[in-house]
């Protein structure tokens, strides 16, 4: 236990949260145990997040085994709770990498698509939080952005709400043992605007909630997307065209905001899982994917999106059998 506390470094945390937050600003502080489902938060002005004394106490429940986070935007004053609402304004952007995260790290280091971001937080082996420090986003804006982020850089597709919170550097990660120091590296100190982002929204425009219509189905009522799925994977399995299948497919589903791309991810989420299945290997299916629609989508984005698709395939198959 006593080596565990002296990994613990304040003065990571102290550095962390002054670059990140202003003072004055309100700050949300979570404290979860990986071995219990309650998790404590406190909403701290900023003054008192960076005392000596509130990071003392932080060390020591993080000591006890309590995971510490921080919220990735700040509050708005008399806020209560961690809710969308209570968002004051948006301060950063982020992407968690938990898969080939030493890759996915080089790739977004290389990139011009994107500006070179503020923090890269190390949050355990392989396993990487990267944020941008950002001014003049809007929410709507951030929240696209987080998406296109994500997908392009292999990032965890949940992570993109701007009341999500963050590790916080300079404490122990106890989701691993031996438990995991968080650390961070500040390779810029620039605040980045909307227009520094250069990311293709055509390729992953969501689909607006009030498009969406509500179909209850019964239990043996498939839906349109189920029976586009049937389809495509009935007719790659008798070695029809995929890139004539997408064609079709985006000519049948013109009731969707971006028929290409959904056409295009039915397609090939269908090919990776049927080559998975049949025990062609992971990197050959992302190669193959790649190489499919490398005149479609751009370098970059198309080997994120065809690492993310092969996951999403790979995922797909692995719940079946455990189902």
């Amino acid at each position: 236990m006593s080596q565990r506390k002296h990994s613990i470094r304040v003065d990571l945390a102290y550095e962390y949260l002054s670059r990140s937050f202003m003072p004055g600003e309100n700050i949300a502080v979570l404290l979860r145990n990986e071995s219990s489902t309650k998790a404590q938060q406190r909403i701290v002005r900023f003054e008192c997040a960076i005392a000596s004394r509130y990071l003392r106490w932080l060390a020591h429940e993080n000591t006890n085994g309590a995971n510490v986070y921080v919220a990735a935007n700040p509050l708005l004053p008399g806020s209560r709770k961690r809710t969308k609402e209570c968002i004051d304004v948006v301060r950063h952007l982020y992407i968690d990498i938990d898969t080939d995260g030493d890759a996915q790290l080089a790739a977004v280091r290389a990139s011009d698509a994107v500006p070179e971001p503020s923090a890269f937080l190390s949050t355990s082996p392989g396993k990487y939080q990267v944020l941008w420090q950002v001014d003049d986003f809007r929410f709507a804006q951030q929240e696209q952005m987080l998406k296109m982020l994500a997908i392009a850089f292999g990032g965890d597709p949940a992570c993109t709400d701007c009341n999500r919170v963050l590790r916080l550097p300079g404490f122990l990660n106890h989701k691993y043992e031996p438990a995991h120091l968080v650390t961070a590296e500040y390779p810029s100190d620039s605040v980045a605007h909307p227009d520094d982002f250069h990311l293709d929204i055509s390729l992953i425009k969501p689909v607006p909630i009030h498009q969406q219509h509500q179909v209850h189905n019964t239990p043996d009522q498939k839906t349109n997307s189920e029976n586009d799925w049937a389809w495509i994977l009935h007719e790659l399995a008798l070695g029809k065209d995929a890139v004539k299948l997408t064609h079709i497919l985006a000519e049948r589903r013109s009731d969707k905001p971006n028929p290409l791309y959904y056409a295009q991810r039915t397609v090939d989420v269908a090919s990776a899982r049927l080559w998975l299945l049949d025990r062609v290997p992971f990197c050959d299916v992302v190669t193959m994917l790649e190489s499919r629609r490398r005149f479609e989508i751009s370098n970059l984005q198309n080997l994120a999106r065809a690492h993310e698709i092969a996951r999403t395939a790979q995922r797909m198959i692995n719940q079946a059998n455990i189902a």
